[in-house]
C-alpha cells in the first residue's frame, strides 16, 4: 500500500501568521488562525480531517453493501469535526458523520446495521479512535 504525503508550513506568529498545506495529489491550500478558530476564510486541518473521514466512510459503506450483494446508487456523507477548549488546550471533541444512501432492495433496518458497523470499521474512524464522541446519522433514501 502506498504512503500518502502532505506538507504544512507555518510562518509568523500564531494569530497573525499564515499556513500553507500542500499534498502530493495537487492539494494546495492556505490556512490561518482565523480559518481554524474563528470564521475566517481558508481551510484548516479539521476541515480536511472531516473530508477524509467522510470520504473513507462513504467508500467503506459502499464496499460493505457490495460485499453483501447490494448495489448502492450512491452513498453521500458529510463529515463534521468539532474542536473545543478542554482544560488548557484545544481538543477534537466530536466527529459526526451524516450519510445518505440509495440502495435498491435494502431494508432500513439492514442499512442501519451496515452503517453502524462501518462507523467504527472504516480506516479513518479507526485512526481517530481517541476522539471522545463519534456520532452517525444514517438515512436510506427511497
Amino acid at each position: 500500500m502506498p504512503t500518502r504525503k502532505a506538507t504544512a508550513t507555518w510562518t509568523g506568529t500564531l494569530k497573525e501568521g499564515k499556513g500553507h498545506l500542500k499534498g502530493q495529489s495537487g492539494l494546495d491550500m492556505q490556512y490561518a488562525f482565523s480559518s481554524r478558530f474563528e470564521d475566517g476564510p481558508g481551510t484548516n486541518p479539521e476541515e480536511l480531517l472531516a473530508a477524509a473521514h467522510a470520504g473513507c466512510y462513504s467508500m467503506a459503506l459502499n464496499a460493505a453493501l457490495e460485499k453483501n450483494g447490494f448495489s448502492a446508487e450512491y452513498v453521500s456523507t458529510e463529515g463534521n469535526c468539532t474542536v473545543e477548549k478542554i482544560g488548557d488546550g484545544m481538543t477534537i471533541s466530536k466527529l459526526k458523520l451524516v450519510t445518505r444512501a440509495k440502495v435498491p432492495g435494502l431494508s432500513a433496518e439492514k442499512f442501519h446495521e451496515f452503517a453502524e458497523s462501518t462507523k467504527t470499521g472504516c480506516i479513518v474512524s479507526r485512526a481517530l479512535g481517541a476522539v471522545a464522541t463519534m456520532e452517525l446519522e444514517a438515512t436510506l433514501e427511497a
